[in-house]
């Protein structure tokens, strides 16, 4: 299974840079094994409000949410990710948003989480692909 941060679905809906809009765009209807991470869909529908003033509203926002809760299996959070979340932090220098997104794709058996936001290509099994860096 595979799961996407939250930046990866606001560049679907974001016309100011084509380039990442494609890319993004191709891989989240590419994922029909995809899973929506419940802090990445509410951490969406915050961050859609930026993108209003381009034209994208609330209502557009909510939809696509709940269009990929049609495709895609939501993993909801258990108390068990805080405390893994706290573990992660711990080990790796990331931010308590960023620890919680990778503890809940590790409770989920999500393989890859694809963002543009993290220094590290795995951590505990957990492969991370920034699908905009040219290899």
């Amino acid at each position: 299974m595979n799961a996407v941060d939250t930046n990866i679905l606001i560049y679907v809906n974001d016309p100011r840079d084509p380039a990442k809009q494609g890319i993004a765009a191709s891989l989240v209807s590419s994922l029909t094994d995809g899973v929506l991470l419940w802090q990445v869909a509410c951490e969406y529908l915050a961050a859609s409000r930026k993108l209003e003033p381009l034209g994208y509203d609330k209502v557009q926002a909510w939809q696509y949410i709940r269009d990929l809760q049609q495709v895609w299996h939501t993993a909801l959070p258990t108390w068990s990710v805080l405390n893994q979340a706290e573990d992660l932090l711990k080990r790796f220098s990331l931010s308590y948003w960023d620890a919680m997104i990778v503890a809940a794709c590790l409770e989920a058996n999500v393989q890859t989480l694809y963002t543009e936001d993290f220094g590290y290509s795995n951590i505990d099994g957990l492969g991370i692909v920034n699908p905009f860096k040219v290899p």
